[in-house]
């Protein structure tokens, strides 16, 4: 028998997430663990119910969908993804894969895109509305040309890819040293390793560049 994929939605239209529960339930390898309008409790429930997708709305009250995600990152919960939007914007869909989501969809397309995301989901694959189909082709662009300009990054470590990210969300060295469980020394010496690789002059100078391409690390 085939095995039910478990999900949970969370978005705090509650009109617009029934309509989204009345289509998921008409799929049969489908199973709604769990719903909700409030995004701190949509991450009680994600770590109790611990479901295989969780579909989030950007925006709700307490805590927002990225926040949520972050958070489970943090976390290691095997829990993938999926993003509802009312807003067509580059920088949103930027920071949703950044933080590894896997489908991404606008609420005007929602109900005739969803179940195609969640089958693409659910194998491991990506999906992204039509609709905006455009901004995963400027960011694939953008990442190619990076690494163009820039072919130290590809000499860059596990470790100094993750913090090159950390100091792209604007954290100082104590902070992520605090986050990743290391020295403050430590942090340091990567940062110089960065620098090097990257051939630039100065921790000032990879800061600018770690905030100027955020998306794209």
């Amino acid at each position: 028998m085939p095995i039910q994929t478990k999900i949970l939605i969370a978005d705090d239209h509650q009109i617009f997430r029934q309509g989204l529960l009345k289509l998921l339930e008409t799929e049969e390898l489908i199973e709604i663990v769990g719903e909700s309008g409030d995004g701190f409790e949509a991450l009680q429930m994600i770590r109790e119910q611990k479901p295989e997708i969780a579909i989030l709305d950007i925006s709700m009250p307490n805590m927002n969908g990225l926040e949520i995600i972050k958070q489970i990152r943090k976390e290691e919960l095997p829990v993938e993804f999926i993003i509802l939007t009312m807003y067509d914007d580059e920088e949103y869909f930027n920071e949703a894969l950044d933080c590894g989501v896997k489908g991404y969809l606008l609420k005007d397309n929602a109900i005739a895109d969803l179940l195609n995301c969640v089958k693409c989901v659910s194998q491991g694959k990506y999906y992204v509305s039509p609709l905006i189909s455009e901004y995963l082709v400027n960011r694939e662009e953008k990442v190619k040309s990076l690494r163009y300009e820039h072919p130290g990054l590809e000499k860059l470590t596990t470790m100094e890819k993750r913090i090159l990210k950390l100091i792209a969300e604007n954290k100082t060295s104590k902070e992520i040293a605090t986050e990743l469980f290391i020295s403050h020394r430590t942090v340091q010496n990567h940062r110089m390793h960065i620098c090097e690789k990257l051939n630039f002059k100065g921790h000032h100078r990879l800061l600018q560049f770690a905030l100027e391409n955020k998306a794209y690390l």
